[in-house]
């Protein structure tokens, strides 16, 4: 009896597994014979209408299927915040723990006067304030329905937010977190492109703002008014066109010890998993450009866009990352908790890959470099939000240094911000 309920169950695996083997055979075969996605994205329509996949529409029969993951739509758990603590890597005598949890879709930090933690958002419409209540984090929603409110600073009392098309002052932000308002508009020439129209704010020594501007497709010729880098002036609403040729950059700092604007970008996708290299930048004149759409990564000129153009005719980056790593923000450190070696080094993080059949990235990585931006080296610092080839724990979304020297880090997939601190053993 025994032996036939053996030979009973073995058959069953063995049906249930042909029937597996076979859906995915079917599932597979027609991925092949669908054909690639391609959209005109050079128009305006496209710009001002584009469809949900839009980010799509230069599939490859290569990279063909390969799409942005969905995160989980809650973050995660306390549980299994706790249990992705123990999965991080970092060098020795470092400790990264949780600050907060329950910051879904945590982008940009930024600190208020009063030792408020206020945080920007991907998707969700929200900025949220989280303030240290007798060693409890406590956050609260205290914006919604914004339009991509991913940039944010604060400066002067007050909390300014980005969200694609305006930059809106709240005044006096840390007394009335329970009724910010509706705000003031104080900067409003902008697209309301909504591909790439999420934004990031650095602010100089003289309070301008370092706004990047992304095309609203993955490659093409861009709308004047895009691919770019400007500085705005929060006050008046003045603004320059400080560099060209930018692609998509969620991430950039002032340099401590020359006061120029570094910045992340991240490189177009579909031509290969190994091209091109996302970039760390520099500006070091006004009006630089950076390449695209012509050239990528310094030395890769585009087979369609570069269109006759050398990539001797563009700033070269200070440093290849690596490809579809996803560089967002960056700060760099100013701090003394951290070892010596670390001063006015650039903290990274990396939002890991998507247009890649095997993931990278998905880390927070340190650059060294010259104030002249020669001489770049990079590390890994932070690791381990990457398991097997597609597996994300999380998604380091932007970096912020506490006022003990130690670091913050928001991660939009698991809706949480770690704090990363150091100890002499």
């Amino acid at each position: 009896m025994k032996s036939a309920f053996n030979r009973s169950i073995l058959a069953f695996a063995a049906i249930v597994l042909l029937a597996g083997t076979t859906f995915a055979s079917a599932q597979q075969q027609t991925d092949k014979n669908r054909a690639l996605k391609k959209y005109e994205s050079g128009t305006k329509e496209f710009w001002t209408h584009p469809p949900d996949d839009w980010f799509l529409g230069d599939e490859t029969e290569a990279q063909k299927g390969l799409a942005p993951p969905s995160g989980p739509p809650t973050g995660a758990s306390d549980s299994e915040l706790a249990t992705m603590m123990k999965k991080i890597k970092l060098p020795p005598g470092f400790k990264i723990e949780v600050y907060a949890s329950n910051v879904l879709a945590a982008r940009q930090m930024a600190w208020g006067d009063k030792g408020t933690l206020f945080v920007g958002s991907f998707g969700l419409g929200n900025v949220y304030a989280i303030k240290d209540n007798n060693g409890k984090k406590e956050v609260k929603t205290i914006l919604k329905g914004l339009n991509m409110p991913t940039g944010l600073a604060f400066r002067d009392g007050a909390l300014y937010v980005i969200a694609v098309d305006k930059l809106i002052k709240y005044d006096n932000a840390e007394a009335n977190l329970d009724n910010l308002g509706s705000g003031k508009v104080v900067y409003d020439d902008m697209p309301s492109y909504a591909a790439h129209g999420w934004k990031y704010i650095a602010v100089d020594k003289e309070g301008w703002f370092y706004i990047p501007f992304g095309p609203p497709f993955n490659i093409g010729i861009p709308p004047t008014s895009v691919s770019q880098i400007r500085r705005v002036d929060p006050k008046t609403g003045n603004a320059e066109i400080w560099a060209l040729g930018v692609r998509n950059s969620v991430g950039g700092d002032v340099d401590p010890r020359t006061g120029k604007y570094w910045f992340t970008e991240n490189a177009r996708d579909w031509i290969s998993d190994d091209l091109p290299s996302d970039k760390l930048n520099m500006i070091s004149k006004i009006g630089e450009h950076f390449g695209y759409p012509y050239c990528h990564q310094g030395n890769l000129p585009d087979t369609k866009f570069a269109m006759g153009h050398k990539c001797s005719e563009f700033t070269p980056p200070v440093y290849n990352l690596g490809a579809h790593v996803a560089p967002l923000g960056m700060k760099f450190y100013t701090g003394s908790q951290f070892p010596a070696e670390y001063k006015n080094s650039i903290l990274i993080a990396e939002h890991g890959s998507w247009n890649r059949h095997k993931y990278q990235g998905g880390r927070i990585v340190k650059i060294t470099a010259s104030p002249d931006g020669k001489n770049a080296k990079q590390e890994i610092f932070a690791d381990g939000w990457i398991e097997g080839d597609q597996g994300y724990l999380g998604r380091p979304a932007d970096i912020l240094l506490d006022k003990d020297g130690s670091i913050l880090v928001a991660d939009d997939w698991a809706g949480a911000i770690y704090r990363i601190s150091y100890s002499k053993k």
